[in-house]
């Protein structure tokens, strides 16, 4: 599976229901295991982001849905980065020859 880091900022709705934030958490983990993927670690932060979550998914279509999916809800605005692990960095570097 690749891994995807998502960055993700409150929109004025998603602040003014924050209450409701961790209900909104578990349906969309339960949304992106249901189209195969996984939640691995979620963090809310302080500082230009206000949540990290990092997530599982079998191929950037379903990772582009998800990401999609999470932003017609209209509480989070994200921005998803594809991660690539040590050993396919170690990988990448050394082709380069």
């Amino acid at each position: 599976m690749t891994t995807y880091i998502m960055l993700l900022n409150w929109t004025d709705m998603g602040v003014k229901n924050v209450r409701e934030s961790p209900r909104r958490l578990d349906a969309v983990r339960k949304q992106l295991a249901e189209m195969g993927g996984a939640f691995k670690e979620f963090y809310l932060t302080m500082g230009e982001y206000d949540m990290v979550a990092v997530c599982e998914a079998p191929d950037d279509a379903v990772a582009a849905r998800f990401a999609l999916q999470i932003g017609a809800g209209g509480n989070v605005r994200s921005h998803t980065l594809k991660a690539f692990p040590e050993g396919a960095y170690r990988e990448i570097i050394a082709s380069l020859g």
